[in-house]
Parts: structure tokens; C-alpha cells; sequence
């Protein structure tokens, strides 16, 4: 972190004859990506261009490292992270045109979690800078990426416990429905920082002359004030999402539910909302990523999570330190997604095998 870096171009940084195989393997697959070729062979291309440069990395590091040096760095560059957004950008576009399955692409997700842990565990990547990182904070790591955890998930659940009822609510009742969307929109319009700002004021104010409240944990800076800011957040998502869904329920559907003697709430419980359902968790999964990301700011008002780590390197220009929070964020969100969106999938085939 002290010294200047020594930059090594990538026949520098690996074995003699391992660096022209990996040049040769990355231009293979990056003229299949130019030009019109078969999916198959891009999502070959692409995952063996990923796997390649997740195992010379490590190679390259071990190699680079000095015997019996344990304070020098070896610190990927700008090029390889650009390769890997490259490749996973390619990976991610053939994936989406190939259709899969929801359960083939959960599979697709465990495969690349265990070979990435396969990595880990195996210590090839042990040099890298990254993990140096890790090694110093490991503790801190896992609690930070608790609260990270829990801010994200935690708010999400306050969000989804008052916004289906109130999304119901405003579905049944047009008179509140444009106000209530209105306000929401309002929050979600205000930056992040402000609204962690805005909010330190009265809950400091809340903690002081409240009794009881600071015993709760209520304060003005903490956890308290993030966990409010991200539900604040999530509620537009749910419940635009919930009007959406009752709205889109077949009129065929409650008219035969009606015939059937079935009282408003056995229509809403039974009818509407399973068929809502699959629209309503496309809200969730909205919320669930957006607020994996912005767990991060938290850590600005003293919440916790990966962004203690961000900041701290973005204080102490330490590159590897804002990786070791931005990489789990980024994995997160993109993890969640995937699950989210399979589970999607699911229940709307589901709803449509019910209905058919």
C-alpha cells in the first residue's frame, strides 16, 4: 500500500510458456465474441476465458511473489478487471438468449459458487492482495458482512409486512391510491446520503427525550437510521407492485370466484393474490438487490456492513480494501438476482399451468 506499484504486463506475470496460452485462449474467445457464431460455443468461450483467468491469477501471484517475502502485494491492474466484466458481460448476454431453465440457471449459480470456493479453499489465491486484506480482518469481515446481511434482509421484511397490506389498500380504495404512490415516489426520488442525513436529526432527537428509546438502540447515527432509510426505500417497489398485481387478476377470475359464493377476502387470499403473486415478488426482488447495494452507504452513519471496508480504503487509498467490500456487495446482488428471478419464473409457470 506504501510503496508505488511495479507494473508486469501478463507474459511478465506468468510461467514462459502459461502467459502466451493464456494471450492465445483470451483473443481465441474474444474474436468468437465479434463475430456471428454459434451460442453454444460463446458460452464456451466465455466460461473458459473466465475460468482461465480465475486460475492464473492465482498462478501469477504465487509466481510473482518473492520467497519469504510476506509483506510484498500482488495486486490484479485495470486490465484484468475490464476482462472480467468483458466476460461476464458475454456470459450474462448468451445466457439470456439461450432460455435456460429456472433450475438450470440455479444450477449454473452453484456450480460457479463451489468452483470459486474450490479456489478459495485451495489457497491459489492466497497472494493477491485481496486476501491479504481478508486475512488481517477476517473477524471484522464476517461481522460487517452480518450486518450487511441483516440491514438488506431486515428491511426488506419491514417493507413487505406494511407494504401488501397498504398496496392492497390502495388497490381497494382509488381515493388514497395516487397519494400514497405519490409520497413514495417522493422518498425514492431523494439520494441515498441525503435521506441517511436527513434522518440522524430527529432519531437523535427521539433517542434523547423519548424514554426508552436509546435502550431500543434508537440514535441518531447507527443501525437504527439505515435500517429506516432502506425501508423508506422499499416500500415504492412493494407496493406499486401489489397494485400492479391485484389490478392484473383476470375479470373471469373474480367474476367465477363471486359465482361461487366466495366472500371478499376468501377472492383476495384465494384468487387475487396467488395470482398477483408472481408480480408482487418481482417488487421483492427489486427491493432485495437495490438494498444489498445501499447497505453499502451505511456505513457512512456508522451502520456497518461491506462499506466500512469501502470507506476505509476509499480514507486510506487502499484499492484492496475497497474490493474486499465492493466484491461480496456486487456477488450478493448478483446471486440474488439470479435466485429471485428463477423463483419468479417458477411460480408464473406455475400460476399459468393452475389457470390453464
Amino acid at each position: 500500500r506504501i510503496v508505488p506499484g511495479e507494473a508486469r504486463s501478463i507474459l511478465d506475470s506468468l510461467p514462459a510458456a502459461v502467459g502466451p496460452l493464456l494471450l492465445a485462449i483470451l483473443f481465441i474467445a474474444a474474436i468468437i465474441a465479434l463475430l456471428k457464431t454459434p451460442l453454444v460455443l460463446r458460452l464456451a468461450a466465455s466460461v473458459i476465458a473466465l475460468a482461465a483467468l480465475a486460475i492464473l491469477i492465482g498462478v501469477a501471484g504465487s509466481f510473482l511473489m518473492p520467497e519469504g517475502n510476506t509483506f510484498a502485494r500482488i495486486s490484479p491492474a485495470s486490465g484484468f478487471w475490464l476482462l472480467i466484466f468483458a466476460f461476464t458481460l458475454l456470459l450474462a448476454d448468451v445466457l439470456t438468449r439461450l432460455n435456460l431453465s429456472p433450475w438450470a440457471r440455479l444450477g449454473g449459480l452453484v456450480i460457479a459458487a463451489l468452483a470459486i470456493g474450490l479456489l478459495l479453499a485451495s489457497g491459489s489465491w492466497n497472494s493477491l492482495s485481496i486476501l491479504k486484506e481478508y486475512a488481517n480482518r477476517a473477524d471484522s469481515f464476517w461481522a460487517e458482512g452480518s450486518k450487511h446481511v441483516t440491514l438488506a434482509l431486515g428491511s426488506l421484511a419491514a417493507a413487505v409486512v406494511v407494504g401488501l397490506p397498504l398496496g392492497i389498500l390502495c388497490h381497494r380504495v382509488d381515493k388514497i391510491r395516487a397519494g400514497v404512490l405519490n409520497v413514495l415516489n417522493i422518498i425514492q426520488t431523494v439520494p441515498s446520503i441525503a435521506l441517511f442525513g436527513l434522518l440522524i436529526a430527529p432519531l437523535g432527537w427521539v433517542a434523547t427525550h423519548v424514554p426508552g428509546a436509546a435502550a431500543l438502540g434508537i440514535r441518531g447515527i447507527g443501525t437504527t437510521p439505515a435500517f429506516l432509510a432502506l425501508f423508506l426505500y422499499s416500500l415504492l417497489p412493494v407496493v406499486a407492485n401489489t397494485v400492479v398485481g391485484l389490478a392484473g387478476v383476470p375479470r373471469a377470475a373474480n367474476d367465477a370466484a363471486r359465482g361461487m359464493g366466495m366472500t371478499d377476502r376468501q377472492r383476495l387470499f384465494g384468487v387475487e393474490f396467488p395470482l398477483a403473486f408472481p408480480v408482487i415478488l418481482t417488487g421483492i426482488r427489486i427491493v432485495l438487490v437495490q438494498n444489498i447495494g445501499l447497505a453499502t452507504i451505511a456505513a457512512l452513519i456508522g451502520g456497518g456492513g461491506f462499506g466500512v471496508f469501502v470507506f476505509q480504503g476509499v480514507g486510506q487509498t487502499a484499492m484492496d480494501l475497497v474490493l474486499l467490500g465492493a466484491v461480496p456487495t456486487v456477488a450478493m446482488a448478483f446471486a440474488a438476482a439470479i435466485i429471485l428471478d428463477a423463483v419468479i419464473e417458477m411460480t408464473a409457470t406455475k400460476r399459468r399451468v393452475e389457470t390453464a
